[in-house]
């Protein structure tokens, strides 16, 4: 089927993705597998189409498609026809069934990663979101997000700073930016290499709250796993977590102190199962099944094997424990999980650090006295 077809699918009456994926599967012919597969109402505006075009609603999507492709360079229609088409959509039991896209489609060929979070991050949460999209994008990974505010902005802006791949999925029309607020990084996205923004909606198409949680499965439908940097306890980035476990896909977390509110929500996924993320090889060994070229680069120096992460050798201490401190307080219980020291010995080095001036106490936990990035 090509564009026009496809277009024409996407805008029948009465058929939602999951009722067309579920047509797909039965690969019926076209259109003769199609009239008859399809409900009535459907199938007679398809018939419509196909006899009589320019009498057809259908039509008129097909139209203002096809105007929107012819105003500017860039601009894309993706569908399962298309050779762009990613085929991770297609082990969703609701695909998208067109996408529009707009920006470089070579995005689509490197692995992708979600990266999502609060909209309110933490100065820590902010450095860690900047450090970690960096690092995933000079190992030759695409940073997959919302293009909303906090986390999936900050995210995205760092992965192409880097000279890497970032893809947005938007929760309203190919045109219609949203936020307003992230125009620039719309403009970057859409027009600098190795960005791309994508939309399941029709050009013009405003922003609506329903939409979101659609825009989601695809953000983590695109990536090999989605790593939640901060989150409250009712987080909107918990419905990508949701989503990423139910698609079979892996699910990562860092770890926040326990008193700050916009850790919460990471603290409740590793307690339910999120691999917890202290650094990028962290994530990239769980995803060794998925994408074995893109293992933990290692190099060798005096016989000696580094494998390198986002603390990279410039910034890293070599210390598991102070690699571990932020300027966000940090309680013992959660050095020892993110460690593996015992209570003693994590005790002792965190001593030893105070002495040396690099780390002290504070209400709620240990702090860095110097930031790890």
């Amino acid at each position: 089927m090509d564009a026009k077809e496809w277009l024409a699918v996407h805008a029948l009456p009465g058929m939602g993705a999951t009722r067309i994926a579920q047509l797909v599967a039965r690969q019926p012919s076209w259109p003769q597998g199609w009239l008859a597969a399809l409900p009535s109402s459907a199938a007679n505006a398809l018939r419509l189409w196909l006899a009589h075009p320019t009498r057809s609603p259908l039509q008129h999507a097909v139209d203002d498609t096809l105007t929107w492709l012819q105003g500017a360079p860039d601009r894309h229609l993706l569908h399962r026809d298309h050779p762009d088409w990613p085929e991770l959509l297609n082990q969703l039991p609701d695909p998208p069934v067109v996408l529009w896209a707009q920006g470089d489609l070579r995005a689509l060929s490197a692995p992708g990663i979600a990266m999502v979070g609060t909209r309110r991050p933490t100065s820590e949460g902010s450095r860690n979101a900047q450090a970690f999209a960096r690092e995933l994008a000079g190992r030759g990974w695409c940073v997959v997000s919302g293009m909303a505010l906090g986390v999936d902005g900050v995210a995205q802006r760092a992965a192409l700073e880097a000279g890497g791949t970032s893809i947005a999925v938007l929760g309203s029309g190919i045109d219609v930016i949203y936020p307003a607020r992230h125009r620039d990084l719309y403009e970057q996205l859409s027009t600098q290499p190795g960005g791309l923004v994508l939309s399941e909606h029709p050009p013009g198409t405003t922003a609506r709250p329903a939409f979101f949680p659609r825009r989601n499965r695809i953000v983590t439908g695109l990536s090999l796993g989605t790593l939640v940097v901060e989150a409250t306890e009712k987080s909107g980035s918990l419905v990508s977590a949701r989503l990423a476990v139910e698609q079979g896909r892996e699910l990562f977390a860092l770890p926040g102190s326990l008193h700050n509110v916009q850790a919460r929500g990471c603290l409740q996924l590793l307690r339910s199962g999120a691999t917890l993320v202290r650094h990028v090889d962290d994530m990239l060994e769980e995803l060794q099944q998925w994408a074995p070229h893109y293992l933990p680069v290692e190099t060798t120096t005096h016989g000696e094997t580094t494998s390198h992460g986002p603390d990279s050798p410039s910034t890293a201490s070599g210390d598991p424990l102070l690699d571990a401190l932020g300027d966000s307080p940090t309680p013992i219980d959660l050095l020892v999980q993110t460690t593996g020291l015992s209570v003693s010995a994590c005790q002792q080095r965190l001593l030893m650090l105070e002495l040396e001036g690099q780390a002290t106490q504070q209400a709620g936990g240990w702090v860095r006295m110097t930031a790890p990035w």
